[in-house]
């Protein structure tokens, strides 16, 4: 008998569990997609003290970039004679460009995205990606008068006792043949006189390129009747 009644309580207590419970609906898991990020630059040279802008875009294989506040996007760069990428600065959000960027010697860049991973059950997760570097070269900056036949002025940064190389023609597109090189002093500052030469002349000077700065000129006319 008291087994019986050890069974039918086991009965009862099994039928209590029918109840009837209400589950949760198990979460979807976020997506993960892979970005690429493309850099263009509008030039690919500037005079010493100029600036250019950088266009970003940035996608993602499901077809859509990441939202403006997920992840960042930094630009980098690496300046002659470098060894090391170092932040420029970071866009504002996502879909941002970079402007008014100075480089003060010949340096690559290269955007780079941080990739994202989602907070909440609304968003997916992004790899992080980055662009193919490219080099901005920097000319220096050579100042020149507006006429006359004494030519004077500046070449800047780091040109102190360095050659400019002065050319003449009676053409203005080609037959240059070399007239004088001459040297700046210790402040990157030059001067020659040019002859008066009966007729049209034309001439070129030419500052020398290095492993950090482009070469750098002008042309000059003169005329005497």
């Amino acid at each position: 008998m008291r087994t019986t009644r050890l069974i039918a309580g086991a009965v009862s207590a099994g039928l209590l569990g029918l109840t009837p419970i209400a589950i949760a609906a198990p979460s979807q898991a976020a997506d993960t997609w892979t970005t690429a990020t493309t850099a263009t630059p509008s030039t690919d040279k500037v005079v010493y003290g100029g600036d250019l802008y950088i266009t970003v875009d940035l996608t993602s294989s499901d077809g859509y970039a990441p939202g403006g506040t997920e992840g960042t996007v930094t630009l980098m760069a690496l300046e002659a004679g470098g060894s090391a990428w170092v932040p420029v600065a970071t866009a504002e959000n996502t879909y941002a460009s970079f402007y008014d960027v100075k480089p003060q010697m010949n340096t690559q860049y290269k955007v780079v995205y941080s990739g994202f991973t989602a907070t909440t059950s609304y968003q997916d997760n992004y790899t992080p990606s980055e662009s193919a570097p490219f080099t901005i070269g920097v000319a220096r900056k050579i100042t020149a008068p507006k006429s006359g036949f004494v030519i004077k002025g500046k070449v800047t940064p780091d040109y102190a006792k360095k050659k400019i190389v002065i050319k003449v023609s009676k053409k203005e597109k080609k037959g240059y043949k070399s007239w004088k090189t001459i040297k700046t002093n210790k402040k990157g500052k030059y001067e020659v006189r040019l002859p008066r030469r009966g007729g049209t002349w034309y001439w070129t000077f030419t500052t020398k390129g290095d492993s950090k700065y482009l070469a750098n000129g002008f042309g000059w006319r003169t005329w005497v009747s």
